[in-house]
């Protein structure tokens, strides 16, 4: 995983074409963040950039050029000889997951699958929606190599009364009035379907720290960023969400 400060961007030379046809695009300008080619950007803090067109042109999606979204400031850097997959709530063995015991401990599998913001092409609508304004470059397409899910709640012994599995990242809002961004899956739709993995590769990389540890490797999307906690809820515990206690020293993309 690339390590380092995430908001050493740099402005590429120039912006998107002023005569570019797609007025959506029309004079954003092109940044260049560490581990990334030029991408359009949309907002700097979080960090939200678009995919130029031209990188569509092959089936896979290169990793400097997938495109990015946070909904809250990411983590500058990850340590991963400290990071910890906290694996808690209605199981019988909570665990605490090196990124070695992830590798190691448990079957690797992979998937070429479509990764994309559920708002992508919102820019477009028709009367205007809340949230940021994509162009039609919030997605790609990459193959993701992990681990299972549901190998990992089976490792946890996750109990018939889990209802879902919430997700927290090291992702923190920046001030406390701003809620968190967690994000949750059935347990049924873990256990029943083999592509929701815990990724920890693109395209036969380690995956970079502008892109997430963790994703569901379907059409559905992104889980979350950086990952650092998945909670187990059940009817009868009626526990929320618990924030993220994970180790300092990886939301959806919607």
């Amino acid at each position: 995983m690339w390590s380092g400060s995430i908001f050493g961007a740099t402005a590429a030379q120039g912006a998107v074409d002023t005569g570019n046809p797609n007025p959506l695009l029309a004079g954003r300008p092109l940044v260049r963040y560490p581990g990334k080619t030029d991408l359009i950007l949309l907002t700097s803090r979080p960090p939200q950039l678009e995919t130029p067109m031209e990188h569509f042109e092959n089936a896979i999606t290169p990793n400097e050029a997938f495109y990015v979204r946070y909904h809250i400031p990411p983590p500058k850097d990850v340590d991963l000889s400290k990071w910890r997959l906290k694996v808690a709530g209605s199981v019988d063995r909570p665990l605490e997951l090196s990124f070695d015991d992830l590798q190691s401990k448990f079957p690797r599998t992979s998937i070429v699958a479509v990764n994309q913001c559920s708002g992508n092409s919102r820019g477009y609508f028709s009367p205007s929606v809340f949230g940021g304004q994509w162009a039609n470059g919030a997605m790609g397409n990459a193959e993701w190599t992990g681990v299972r899910l549901r190998d990992i709640l089976s490792a946890a012994g996750a109990r018939q009364t889990g209802v879902d599995v919430s997700f927290n990242g090291l992702d923190q809002p920046p001030l406390p009035g701003v809620p968190d961004f967690v994000k949750s899956l059935s347990v049924s739709r873990i256990m029943e379907d083999p592509t929701v993995m815990v990724a920890y590769q693109m395209n036969g990389q380690p995956l970079p720290m502008l892109r997430r540890l963790s994703r569901e490797a379907d059409r559905a999307g992104l889980v979350c960023d950086v990952l650092g906690e998945a909670f187990v809820r059940s009817h009868r515990s009626g526990q929320g969400i618990r924030r993220l206690l994970g180790a300092e020293g990886i939301p959806h993309s919607g």
